[in-house]
């Protein structure tokens, strides 16, 4: 099979726009619970009404203000409650939402704001807001700052504008309207502004909370967004929750406070990227290990994924079940603990998960929904349902999407989720498309179901001097489930053989450094020490076995520095900057295919 289409449960909008999603609910179910606000450790629940009310006296300060229909207006902040409120604010008050990474340069901030010609700035902290003044273009005439209680600073300069104009502004927004403009991650070369409409957001999010309406529209279900919501993937959920009338809550700090947050407000579902699983997964076994116990989940985890793979099969034994309810008061009801308690499923984007990994959380109580998509498709393109799932692939298209295999192997995708095209860049948009069809860039396979299958990214293939192509995120996703590797980034363009950047993760360091006797150690001083190698060649060896001789990874070094966000080595979904790392490890490249 070479395409696939899904029919659309909610067809494309002729009327209407996001703002109706909010109005409506108001009118309709004013006393529902749609929303809560951190309050201390607790939270303070918000009706429907009160959150439509709160937009709207928002709205009116921008007005105010002097913001016109069709304006941009920045937003640049952690996820959190008022992030929610203001990016329908602006929709109300007729404009347009550019969202801004809080991680981002002043550099970053400058292209974005003067390439958008935003004429406003939300930051989240007096911090951002020096960091962003000096480099404010003339367009950009406001600046306002979360943490100085911005929603009653903007409620009390609109306390004048009256209802009318509030309404006025929000009916002449049509699907066409462009909602937001999102700047992609800039793995390679500057940002470019996606233009997404209202009616992009209506058909994305209408049809992804119809298919998968067992999270969305739960009695009583909830999610907690800790992801960010200036990615298009977190925006998404935020949208569908408020489309769906689901129960949201924001975690603006998921170092400090996710288990916290997740243990207080017990979501039913949540989204996150792959590592933030791992993470769980491998916190748990370290503290298995520690407590003596290690060799119990890893038996546990092996009946979570025969049990999972048995779901599949349609078959399960009476051993497997009865192993399988022993593990579950044993290690699974503690996994689930770690999430909440209360969470089902999740829906994991923006990096391949594994079949592992998948397999296991599933036996485990908590159905991962793998989907796919980019900032270009409103999010997810793709994706599981509990219904409808094959845990390893990024599931079948959303409905009301096509997906089509090119002849060279690229996923094309067409539907009403499709941006509008790029920000004032024709020469992006020409290469982008190829009639109704957009190219993602991604490669892929489709199986007899329609069930899609990513198998590399076409700009990512590595050339080797033997003319192997080589697609590393296979061997990267293989390395990342070890728990003592934190990052890597697969090299060999034009080389000999392929090999690896590692980084690794410190707190599961700090674990193996104990039980190796090499008190007093740091990365620093471990980074060349034999059994710390040793150890990574076993994760090596177990991602070779993914791929042909040609296309393993023949050497690796170990780097003392992990990639991440603030160094620039990582974008803010956690994917790799790989002409950032290939620049600032350059001579450490170079020795790996030094004789």
């Amino acid at each position: 099979m070479n395409e696939v289409t899904n029919p659309a449960i909610i067809p494309a909008a002729t009327a209407g726009n996001l703002t109706n999603l909010i109005s409506e609910r108001a009118w309709f179910e004013p006393d529902r619970i749609t929303m809560s606000r951190p309050l201390g450790d607790s939270w303070q629940k918000m009706t429907a009404r009160e959150v439509e009310e709160e937009i709207r006296a928002t709205a009116k300060g921008l007005i105010a203000s002097g913001i016109q229909i069709g304006d941009r207006v920045a937003i640049m902040a952690r996820t959190r409650y008022e992030w929610t409120i203001l990016d329908f604010a602006i929709w109300y008050a007729g404009g347009c939402v550019v969202p801004i990474y809080e991680t981002s340069s002043a550099e970053q901030v400058d292209w974005i704001l003067t390439d958008s010609a935003s004429v406003a700035i939300i930051v989240e902290t007096p911090t951002h807001r020096e960091l962003v003044t000096p480099v404010l273009p003339q367009t950009t005439k406001n600046v306002w700052v979360m943490t100085d209680d911005v929603l009653s600073v903007l409620k009390s300069a609109g306390k004048n504008i009256p209802d009318d104009e509030v309404e006025l502004r929000r009916k002449a927004l049509v699907p066409d309207t462009l909602a937001t403009l999102i700047y992609t991650s800039g793995t390679t070369g500057r940002p470019k502004g996606v233009q997404l409409t209202h009616s992009n957001f209506l058909a994305e999010c209408g049809n992804v909370v119809e298919g998968a309406s067992d999270l969305f529209l739960k009695p009583g279900g909830s999610t907690l967004l800790f992801l960010p919501v200036a990615h298009v993937f977190g925006r998404m959920v935020e949208i569908g929750a408020i489309h769906a009338g689901l129960h949201l809550a924001h975690c603006s700090d998921p170092v400090g406070r996710l288990q916290a947050d997740l243990a207080s407000f017990k979501p039913t579902f949540v989204l996150a990227v792959p590592r933030i699983f791992e993470k769980i997964y491998n916190g748990a076994e370290a503290k298995a290990e520690a407590a003596g116990k290690g060799k119990i989940f890893r038996k546990a985890a092996d009946v979570a994924i025969a049990y999972s793979q048995a779901k599949d099969k349609k078959g399960f034994n009476p051993l497997l079940t009865l192993k399988h309810a022993l593990f579950d008061k044993l290690v699974f009801s503690k996994i689930r603990l770690a999430m909440g308690g209360s969470v089902e499923a999740a829906i994991s984007g923006g990096a391949p998960l594994g079949t592992r990994l998948g397999h296991f959380y599933r036996g485990a109580g908590i159905t991962i929904l793998e989907g796919y998509g980019l900032t270009e498709t409103t999010a997810g393109a793709t994706l599981n349902l509990t219904k409808e799932i094959r845990v390893g692939s990024v599931g079948r298209p959303i409905p009301g999407t096509s997906i089509k295999i090119a002849d060279d192997g690229e996923v094309l995708i067409k539907g009403p989720i499709v941006m509008r095209g790029y920000w004032q860049n024709d020469s992006a948009n020409q290469e982008t498309f190829d009639g109704q069809w957009f190219k993602s860039g991604d490669l892929g396979r489709l199986d007899d179901q329609g069930f899609l299958y990513i198998t590399g990214r076409k700009k990512e293939l590595i050339v080797t001097a033997g003319g192997k192509n080589v697609a590393p995120a296979v061997l990267e996703d293989r390395l990342r489930a070890h728990p003592l590797v934190s990052q890597c980034m697969v090299v060999g363009d034009n080389q000999p053989f392929i090999a690896s950047l590692i980084t690794i993760d410190q707190d599961m360091l700090k674990g193996w450094i104990a039980a190796n006797s090499k008190t007093g150690a740091t990365i620093e001083t471990l980074i060349n020490d034999p059994d710390l190698l040793a150890v990574i060649q076993t994760a090596v060896d177990e991602a070779n076995k993914a791929v042909s001789k040609a296309e393993s990874i023949r050497k690796f070094t170990l780097l003392a520095q992990d990639f991440t966000i603030a160094g620039g080595e990582l974008t803010a979904k956690l994917s790799l900057k790989r002409h950032v790392i290939a620049e600032r490890y350059a001579s450490q490249i170079a020795a790996l295919f030094t004789k």
